[in-house]
């Protein structure tokens, strides 16, 4: 891990596969570090310089004192990218990383080749959805939530037939400070990329999972209609859909980088 200062905040970051590949930054899902990622590395290395950073407050990242918003975090993920020698890369993010990587490709497009945003939308809950989350957690931390909030990340099967994982998100998430998760809840409630997506240029995949109640395939849809070109695919999983259905996520989004557009 390679430890980056922006912003009076150390961001944690790593960089994996060929120095000559084309680069290919991940970003993570509220709650969730780079592990969020397993299952993708060893698929996406062998063809991508993949870069994998903790999103300020998760993780290695340092939790500087909130609220964040969604351009801080866009702001930062530029930083990584010019720390990784990386000055344009393919961007996939999944929730809250999706929205950073659509705000990439509306504010920074000279450094955006592909997108892929997953799990995501224009916008993601209401402000009085994420003022609850943020006072609950600071009154109670974030070790209470677990159950509820894995619920919202998988379907009850995989919560069945795969307890393991389950338990290793559960984990993920208790391990966030309070600090670090209310600042990206606020991120999360001001972000409104409704106006930016018709600037974005970038050829964008949209995945939606048809079982996720945190962004409803028709936030992605609202995306895909919004986003000239853009592409759109619907897996069966719940929010995280690259652990859930994670075969078919990877043949997805290999098929989109790779192929010529």
């Amino acid at each position: 891990m390679t430890k980056l200062q922006v912003d009076q905040c150390r961001l944690s970051f790593d960089v994996e596969g060929p120095q000559e590949a084309p680069p290919l930054l991940l970003l993570n899902s509220l709650g969730t570090t780079t592990d969020l990622w397993k299952q993708q590395v060893d698929q996406l290395t062998p063809l991508f310089r993949v870069i994998r950073c903790d999103t300020r407050g998760h993780g290695l990242s340092d939790s500087p004192p909130g609220p964040y918003t969604l351009e801080r975090l866009g702001r930062d993920a530029l930083a990584v990218l010019a720390a990784a020698n990386a000055p344009r890369a393919h961007v996939c993010g999944i929730s809250l990383g999706g929205m950073v990587a659509l705000w990439l490709a509306a504010n920074a497009q000279e450094r955006v080749d592909r997108v892929i945003a997953a799990n995501t939308g224009a916008t993601i809950g209401t402000p009085s959805f994420w003022n609850q989350r943020i006072a609950a957690v600071q009154a109670s931390g974030l070790s209470g939530m677990t159950d509820t909030l894995t619920k919202r990340w998988f379907t009850d099967r995989f919560c069945q037939t795969d307890p393991v994982i389950v338990g290793q998100f559960r984990s993920m998430l208790s391990a966030c400070t309070v600090e670090g998760y209310a600042g990206c809840c606020a991120a999360l409630r001001d972000a409104n990329l409704n106006d930016a997506l018709a600037r974005i240029a970038a050829p964008v995949l949209v995945i939606n999972g048809a079982n996720d109640e945190a962004t409803p395939p028709e936030a992605g849809n609202l995306v895909q209609t919004r986003v000239g070109g853009a592409r759109v695919v619907t897996l069966e999983a719940a929010h995280l859909s690259n652990v859930e259905q994670a075969g078919a996520f990877n043949a997805t989004i290999l098929s989109f980088l790779t192929n010529s557009h």
